[in-house]
């Protein structure tokens, strides 16, 4: 189809050059720059850079954010017959001045939005030059914070001065870049009579149908402001094409710059979350059409799906729950925490996004939250979202500081929340908005209030502007006004009011004492109706580490690895959090090893314990899934994508079924957890072994769950009290679903080295890896990077007893993998060798 309203990408020809601060010498020449891109990738294109994610070359160019940068290019254009000739940048980071053929058109300082300039006049016959002239944004968010105040916030740079992506300063996982660019198209689009300057698509279900609601809003071309204008809207299915001449349609007229059209369907297929149903989705084709609705002036599309979600937060007796409810099913969450999937965004494609939703998927994940620090994520990120079942939680772009309310922050802060809503507000994949991270705890408890002395902090953001927007826009999509948030809070407009927002009684809840200052076990002290962040740090996968850490020799506290561990005592942490478990190994690899399985051990045994809690507790919500360069971080997936163990302790705690052993009332009880549609049943079978297999006693018990049940069962003291704590465990299971209990921490235990056979076969896809356990094997694990980095093992952190085997799939390209180089020490790991001396 095509639309009287044209499109035209400027995407070749493009320069840049340093135009004013340190730059080195000669890079005041024009080099060829790729748009959309940024600085740093042309730099590195061209030879002028070495990687800034290797060793401490973050440091070496820290002079780019101090850089005005020029990109300047050069197009032919004719003049046409069309009305308006805009040109659009759908994306600039961050602060630049425009000018086309020597003068100036606009100027930008919000990474967050796209913008619109009418250029018709500024355009000639012919060749014309447009230039993009960046700001140095240290330099700018420096200036911007002293006229607006500064304010509290946890990392030296001013980030919440300027509406660029917090983390691109650096944070406690991430590296600084500050770079700059034209991050995403830019073109020219002409058009006459009128254009679609917002759409907006709601599909909401109703018994075994639905109804489509398209509001759009126009803007109209000079002397067309009488034009007659109408909007056709159709809508097919998973079943029907809009092309076949069955899909139903709708018409309404353009009152002013506005149109409301209303279109029935008599059955629809609901749209459910992963592990609930299919991704049934619908494409609503919205028309703009001139007189006699021959003509069609502007068309777009939206893929939408029809269900209903809300967050129950009825109050209780136990306090105020936070129950995601969808298609009336409540949901337990399985989520896990997002940030920018490369720290150099324009290297983000939708093949990446894809490989990194299909491994949250193979890790039994249904929800992922976009952090506040980072970026409202690409049209891609929600389509891949809305097709594959991931409910997405997107944060208002604030992250742990105070911001100030006042202008130019403020009315940048609303063009940019309005787009955003505009835009993501028709994704089924879309549960929640929320108006920030922890700004609501941090100014109540970081000690905020006395050091702001009365200026704003962001208050109006939150509990005003925000869901007044959201109410406006997008009225279907639920809101809360922080992260975490107890129901009932307010601002009065000195003050917030009702609970504490990290009540874990109330609402969502953010554990970090257990990282900061406690043992992992504690984690068990807490029974919160949510938990929206909370985790452990971990090294990369060691293929990732040695690919960006040159240091020779390379150990924990080597220059290269203080530059790669960016949490503030992160090292110190690691050890106080692993000695209370494991001895601390001397040598590096063991090392690396030790804190990669202490991790996934302590974030495992977390979400054992919250699940087991079901319904009381309706989902956990893990820091973080992803990295944006090569770091010890908190993330399940390394930033070369390399899965850490910790993504096997999220594929293990968030199985669809699962059996658990909890303490509970002085003793221990066994909990039976069923995700899934269908009932479950058999028998419950408990035993307490000794380390050597013997079994010392047993129990066994009828079970019967319903779809999405949780049922505790006792275990009576012949099984629940140890006789030696250090050498023996409890094991519980139906059928091949199971869970253990270990009395004594591992390093107080009489675990002794692993005695393993591995043999393995050619299989597709890979290789089929068999391990014989000869004695007791805790956590096996194999590191498969190490023989080939692209290799990527199905399971890990397995737990074997005597005389009991386990077949894994390492997945990789070429021959099957030797059981030698499989066997080997620095590959197969397991937790026994960090107890046995």
């Amino acid at each position: 189809m095509t639309t009287a309203l044209t499109f035209r990408p400027i995407d070749t020809g493009w320069t840049l050059r340093a135009s004013a601060g340190p730059a080195p010498t000669g890079l005041d020449a024009a080099i060829p720059a790729v748009v959309p891109g940024c600085v740093h990738t042309d730099l590195l294109s061209a030879g002028l850079i070495p990687d800034p994610f290797l060793d401490d070359n973050e440091s070496a160019l820290a002079w780019i954010g101090l850089v005005d940068w020029t990109y300047g290019t050069s197009f032919d254009w004719t003049a046409d017959a069309a009305d308006r000739t805009d040109l659009v940048f759908e994306g600039l980071d961050t602060v630049t001045t425009i000018r086309l053929n020597g003068r100036e058109i606009g100027a930008t300082a919000n990474q967050h939005r796209s913008y619109r300039f009418d250029v018709r006049d500024a355009l000639v016959d012919g060749e014309n030059d447009l230039v993009v002239a960046f700001r140095s944004p240290i330099k700018y968010a420096n200036e911007q914070s002293v006229s607006l105040g500064v304010r509290q916030r946890p990392y030296p740079l001013p980030y919440d001065a300027i509406r660029k992506s917090a983390c691109s300063f650096g944070w406690d996982w991430g590296i600084a870049t500050y770079t700059s660019g034209i991050v995403k198209p830019v073109g020219l689009e002409s058009w006459s009579v009128a254009r679609l300057a917002e759409t907006r698509v709601v599909a909401t279900p109703s018994g075994d149908g639905g109804t489509v609601t398209v509001e759009v809003a126009v803007e109209r071309a000079p002397g067309a402001a009488s034009t007659p204008l109408f909007i056709s809207v159709a809508a097919a299915g998973p079943k029907a094409a809009l092309d076949d001449g069955t899909a139903p349609s709708a018409t309404a007229e353009v009152v002013g710059d506005r149109a409301r059209v209303v279109l029935e369907l008599a059955e629809v297929e609901r749209w459910w979350p992963a592990g609930y149903g299919a991704q049934a989705l619908y494409v609503v084709d919205v028309r703009l059409h001139g007189a006699g609705e021959a003509r069609v002036l502007d068309a777009t599309h939206r893929s939408v799906g029809f269900r209903d979600v809300r967050w129950d937060l009825t109050a209780d007796e136990s306090g105020t729950p936070f129950t995601l409810v969808v298609n009336d099913q409540p949901v337990f969450v399985k989520g896990v925490n997002w940030i920018p999937d490369d720290a150099l965004t324009v290297r983000i494609t939708r093949d990446r996004l894809r490989r990194r939703f299909e491994q949250a998927l193979d890790a039994n994940l249904n929800l992922i939250r976009v952090w506040g620090g980072g970026l409202y994520e690409s049209d891609d990120f929600y389509e891949l979202a809305d097709e594959l079942g991931l409910l997405v939680w997107q944060d208002f772009l604030f992250a742990c500081a105070a911001y100030a309310e006042e202008d130019p922050l403020r009315s940048e802060i609303e063009a940019e929340a309005r787009e955003n809503i505009i835009r993501l507000g028709h994704h089924a994949s879309l549960v929640l908005l929320t108006g920030n991270n922890e700004n609501l705890w941090g100014y109540e408890d970081w000690g905020w209030k006395l050091r702001l002395d009365g200026k704003t902090w962001g208050a109006h953001y939150y509990y005003e502007l925000f869901p007044a927007l959201v109410a406006e826009l997008a009225p279907h999509v639920p809101y809360a006004p922080g992260s975490p948030f107890s129901p009932g809070m307010g601002w009065d407009g000195e003050q917030q009011t009702g609970p504490h927002p990290n009540d874990e009684l109330h609402g969502s809840m953010h554990l970090w004492e257990q990282w900061n200052r406690r043992d992992w076990t504690t984690y068990r002290e807490h029974t919160p109706r949510f938990v929206a962040e909370f985790g452990w740090q971990g090294p990369p996968a060691w293929s990732t580490l040695v690919r960006s850490v040159s240091d020779a020799p390379l150990t924990p506290e080597s220059p290269g690895m203080i530059v790669h561990q960016k949490a503030a005592d992160g090292n110190a942490k690691l050890t106080s959090g692993l000695i209370p478990h494991f001895r601390l190994p001397e040598d590096m690899e063991t090392w690396h090893w030790a804190m990669q399985l202490n991790q996934a051990l302590a974030v495992r045994t977390a979400l054992e314990h919250f699940r087991s809690w079901a319904p009381h507790t309706q989902g956990a919500i893990v820091w973080q899934l992803n990295d944006c360069w090569p770091v010890t971080s908190w993330a399940a997936i390394d930033g070369d994508e390399r899965p850490k163990p910790l993504y096997y302790g999220l594929k293990n705690a968030f199985a669809p079924r699962a059996v658990t052993i909890q303490p509970r009332d002085g003793g221990l009880a066994a909990v039976l957890s069923n995700d899934t549609s269908d009932a479950w049943s058999g028998e419950l079978v408990a035993r307490r072994l000794g380390f050597d297999g013997a079994e010392l006693d047993r129990f066994t018990s009828a079970v019967s769950l319903a779809p999405r049940e949780t049922v505790v069962v006792p275990l009576p003291t012949g099984v629940a009290d140890a006789r030696d704590a250090a050498g023996e465990l409890v094991v519980a299971g139906v059928d091949d679903v199971r869970g253990f209990w270990f009395f004594a921490e591992p390093r107080d235990s009489s675990l002794g080295a692993a005695q393993v056979e591995v043999t393995t076969t050619a299989a597709e896809g890979g290789t089929l890896v068999t391990v014989a356990a000869r004695s007791l094997v805790r956590e096996l694990t194999l590191l498969v990077d190490k023989v080939d980095p692209d290799a990527v093992a199905a399971d890990a952190l397995l737990t074997l007893l005597p005389g009991e085997s386990t077949t894994v799939l390492v997945r990789h390209d070429g021959p099957v993998l030797a059981a030698s180089a499989l066997s080997d020490p620095r590959v197969l790991r397991t937790a026994n060798e960090l107890v046995a001396s």
